[in-house]
């Protein structure tokens, strides 16, 4: 068995999952927010990132300052398309986002969103979970796997499975502590 496949495989669903929860607005600025945001530069679609600095002068409030200043329209026009849920403010030679205060209900909303991606985390961890396990079985059915060494191989797999299991429900329980506090 290929232990270092599968805790890779899974690695790849939390780092997944991480990424989509830095992607989660919870009240405070996070340039992170803007990964996904691409802009048209000369023709070429380049992240945000790459044709200004991004930073954060307030704990609400995102400041993009473009090096070429003839990119500040394609930047506001950029972000309103992206659908972040924030109106650019555009004075001239930079975009600011403002984030406004969430409610309690809006913030009840993220953590059901939260708790959902965590679950869909957990069940790409047990589909992974479940093809190794049926990859062993396979392994033991062609008599290259003994009965303990399948019991072993299962035992393994499952310590693998929970110890990813038991990191997404800390990156939840941290995201979901980061979008309550007011």
């Amino acid at each position: 068995m290929d232990y270092n496949n599968i805790e890779e495989k899974m690695k790849k669903a939390i780092a997944h999952l991480v990424e989509e929860l830095t992607a989660i607005r919870a009240g405070r600025a996070n340039p992170a927010i803007l990964n996904k945001v691409m802009v048209d530069y000369y023709g070429a679609q380049t992240p945000i990132n790459q044709v200004g600095s991004i930073s954060v002068p307030e704990a609400r409030q995102i400041l993009i300052t473009p090096w070429d200043k003839s990119l500040v329209a394609p930047i506001e026009r950029a972000i309103n398309m992206a659908e972040l849920g924030i109106n650019p403010i555009n004075d001239g030679t930079s975009i600011r986002l403002n984030f406004p205060e969430l409610n309690e209900e809006r913030r009840k909303e993220i953590a059901k969103d939260v708790k959902s991606q965590g679950e869909d985390a957990k069940i790409a961890i047990r589909n992974i979970r479940r093809d190794a396990m049926e990859d062993a079985k396979a392994e033991n059915k062609n008599g290259n796997l003994s009965e303990d060494e399948l019991k072993q191989a299962e035992d393994k797999i499952q310590k693998i499975t929970d110890k990813y299991t038991s990191q997404v429900d800390s990156e939840i329980a941290k995201k979901e502590k980061e979008v309550m506090e007011v």
